[in-house]
């Protein structure tokens, strides 16, 4: 009885970590929230910087699928670095990186439209032929 409630536990708090976790990781995708943990010192602490290194298990696809902004991952990948790290304290550096994504953002959808709308076209024809 008290190893069903033990592993009951055990379940609840893996779950609650991995809730947290899966949170935090896509948080990195904010370069204003990168800036703000730069500003305040967290990437000089070893400790933190120690989990940004254990975090890179999100990389795997078992975990990678639960992530809804995947940016967070280069941003993770990125943060593993001194340099990129010591860089976040400036809000130009913060603000610059905001702005990529946006570009990157605009031009993906862009490029998705235009390969959607040429594969309905392609269905169109192959339809007309068929008849």
């Amino acid at each position: 009885m008290a190893a069903a409630v033990t592993m009951e536990t055990d379940d609840a708090g893996n779950r609650l970590r991995f809730q947290l976790e899966l949170e935090f990781v896509q948080c990195l995708a904010n370069p204003n929230y990168l800036n703000f943990l730069a500003q305040r010192g967290y990437f000089k602490d070893k400790a933190f910087v120690n989990y940004l290194k254990y975090l890179l298990y999100w990389k795997e696809p078992e975990y990678a699928k639960y992530l809804k902004y995947p940016q967070c991952l280069h941003m993770l990948e990125l943060l593993q670095y001194e340099h990129f790290r010591k860089e976040l304290v400036n809000a130009q550096c913060a603000k610059f990186i905001d702005e990529q994504q946006i570009l990157h953002w605009q031009h993906y959808s862009r490029k998705r439209m235009r390969l959607q709308q040429a594969l309905a076209e392609q269905q169109q024809q192959n339809n007309a032929a068929g008849k």
